[in-house]
């Protein structure tokens, strides 16, 4: 008997709105999430928050840091793949702890 793996559709690529849509949504996280970091940076300054900074860095960390690594990814050939997952998994981890600490951290 053969191993048939059982899928919904086809496995080629999504159509090319699909594709759009994702990068579209994407690029709109990630000006809504740099937007939060500068908000979070003025209350930073403004009122001399810690947390504030903390919470900024790790808003930068989880969302812009990713992007600008897959950007980079996309625009120069060599680099690799596993280093680019690497960096943006670490990133990703490094801005959660960030705003964990923001929100445990004393005013």
């Amino acid at each position: 008997m053969a191993f048939q793996p059982l899928q919904l559709w086809d496995p080629a690529m999504p159509p090319d709105w699909v594709i759009a849509f994702q990068q579209v949504t994407q690029v709109v996280s990630v000006l809504i999430g740099v937007f939060i970091a500068y908000q979070a940076y003025r209350g930073y300054r403004r009122n001399d928050s810690r947390p504030m900074l903390f919470l900024a860095l790790g808003f930068v960390l989880v969302l812009a840091v990713p992007f600008c690594l897959f950007v980079l990814y996309a625009a120069i050939p060599g680099i690799p793949q596993s280093a680019v997952v690497v960096a943006s998994q670490s990133s990703q981890v490094a801005g959660l702890l960030a705003i964990l600490y923001a929100l445990w951290m004393p005013t």
